[in-house]
């Protein structure tokens, strides 16, 4: 049976195209990253611009809402991934490391424990990122072409990400848990990457 949807609201950005778009957890805005290197935040219940941030030089493909804290996380063709408040409305800090264009970001799922960024580029690696040192926590390198797109499970010790290498690869992030709480992590292999048959093998 086909279901039925209903628009609730269509509203256009002149200036560029959409490249990137995230719910907030809560309120009734959406992020929209643009071509022109544009942040705009939208209210979705009346159709209006409240507020945009421009710092990126060139396209803004990736950008996600933290759950908690007032924060907003992009990533662009300019190779940067930067941490805005939309509080204080302005940029915080900027990451750097990435030697192409950053496809997607994303804060971890419980950032409030685990104040993790993930990014993935087209320089075929992802990375992991604390937010709080501002500083890499680890670089994960395995496929061989752009990372189009990565995510954190929402409750495991996972990443997932797709490259245009034609592989869909799963990474074991327990190592770097046990180390971020205090613990002994892996000393070899981790983050870790499983296979298709669930084998852990090496990054």
């Amino acid at each position: 049976a086909v279901i039925k949807t209903t628009m609730l609201t269509k509203f256009e950005s002149k200036s560029a195209r959409v490249k990137g778009l995230a719910f907030h957890p809560v309120r009734p805005w959406i992020c929209a990253s643009l071509h022109n290197g544009v942040i705009q935040l939208w209210d979705y219940r009346v159709g209006t611009v409240i507020d945009r941030f421009e710092e990126h030089d060139g396209p803004v493909r990736g950008v996600d809402f933290h759950l908690h804290e007032p924060l907003i996380v992009t990533g662009g063709d300019d190779y940067k991934i930067k941490v805005w408040d939309y509080k204080l409305r302005r940029c915080l800090f900027t990451l750097l490391g990435h030697l192409d264009y950053i496809r997607t970001v994303q804060f971890h799922p419980n950032a409030t424990q685990f104040p993790w960024i993930l990014s993935a580029s087209d320089d075929q690696t992802l990375r992991l990122w604390d937010f709080q040192k501002r500083s890499c926590l680890s670089v994960l390198t395995g496929h061989n072409h752009y990372v189009m797109c990565a995510s954190f499970h929402p409750s495991e010790d996972l990443i997932v990400s797709a490259s245009l290498d034609q592989t869909v690869r799963v990474w074991d992030t327990a190592g770097l848990r046990k180390k971020q709480l205090g613990g002994p992590g892996l000393d070899e292999g981790y983050p870790g990457m499983m296979d298709g048959n669930g084998n852990r093998g090496g990054t």
